[in-house]
């Protein structure tokens, strides 16, 4: 805010004018008064106050500027929510080596943030496996008491305890609740040994809470090596085979063609972890995904109805905002099949 300094515009006011001007914006944009309040101590209708401060506005005798923090994209952001009709949209800056490396650290540290807002007392926050959900549950310092529970297997079950087993076990630590992992792996060899793990007294307790669970996070994968747990876990035959089916993404072991799609549903069988439809009753789904070798499963993904939320950087945010048509708003929740 400036006074006498505030432009040539502004000395058309007299002195006693700008001065006034410059009483009532301070009460009313940095001590939170009502027009009706400042209206009162000035003596005159709150008419006079509004035309005062839009004056002062008018000539930049007030400046209001929008300041969030640089690593944030505001304008990116709220672009990327509009298009895809999501609840919430968070883009940050990418890294420097942004190509090379997907979902950066720095993602998790913002959804973190994000959980710390969306989580209430008393809710199920359910965590699937990804490395990005991974980084979020390390940095996550405030929760409100709920209970957490673990979505999907585990990518290597000798990496359990520095895997998705430690981050609920991390965010049930900060929020105070209780934590219902899964020792098990994510991919199992066949659907028979799938059905049994699925009734062994723990996997069963955790699920058990999937119909209850409020906000999940989960992560995206491109159908690439390195890029997608699930692709890394099957043999060059079974690869082959649901490439030909058109995979583009995969989620939660679930995979989709770049239409959002679901396709190789029988994957799901040989796998522990949430089913889609669970998902889609789930009301806050969040995904942290990131990078240019992720950005077109993002939007397959997205597309599919099952998240409502994002948080990804900016170079995966400059191809969303320009690929393909507009995909119907996310929070519609529908099923692309029609199933």
């Amino acid at each position: 805010m400036s006074g006498m300094s505030a432009g040539r515009s502004a000395m058309r006011m007299g002195p006693a004018e700008l001065v006034q001007a410059a009483a009532m914006a301070r009460r009313f944009y940095l001590e939170g008064k009502s027009k009706i309040q400042i209206a009162e101590e000035f003596g005159v209708s709150r008419f006079k106050v509004a035309r005062v401060l839009e004056t002062a506005l008018e000539r930049d005798l007030v400046r209001i500027e929008i300041r969030v923090p640089a690593e944030l994209d505001a304008e990116r952001s709220d672009a990327l929510r509009a298009r895809y009709g999501l609840r919430h949209a968070v883009v940050v800056e990418s890294p420097a080596d942004a190509e090379e490396t997907p979902d950066p650290e720095n993602l998790g540290e913002v959804a973190a943030d994000l959980l710390g807002e969306l989580v209430n007392e008393g809710d199920v926050l359910g965590l699937a496996w990804g490395r990005s959900t991974i980084h979020m549950a390390a940095a996550l310092d405030r929760l409100p008491p709920c209970t957490v529970v673990q979505l999907t297997g585990v990518y290597d079950a000798g990496t359990a305890e520095r895997g998705s087993v430690e981050a609920v076990r991390r965010a049930a630590q900060v929020s105070g609740g209780d934590a219902h992992p899964i020792y098990a792996p994510m991919l199992l060899p066949d659907a028979a040994t799938a059905q049994a793990l699925r009734h062994q007294t723990g996997i069963a307790r955790a699920f058990e809470y999937f119909d209850k669970v409020t906000v999940a996070c989960v992560s995206i994968g491109s159908w690439e090596p390195g890029i997608s747990t699930v692709h890394d876990m099957l043999s060059d035959e079974e690869r082959a085979h649901y490439a030909s089916l058109g995979v583009a993404a995969e989620m939660s072991a679930h995979l989709f063609d770049a239409e959002g799609r679901r396709v190789g549903r029988d994957l799901g069988e040989r796998c522990i972890t949430v089913k889609a439809d669970q998902l889609r009753r789930i009301p806050e789904v969040v995904a942290i995904a990131g990078g240019q070798r992720k950005a077109a499963a993002i939007d397959a993904v997205l597309r599919s109805g099952l998240v409502t939320s994002l948080v990804t950087d900016t170079s995966a945010a400059d191809y969303l905002m320009t690929v393909g048509s507009a995909p119907k708003s996310t929070l519609n929740r529908t099923d692309p099949d029609g199933i």
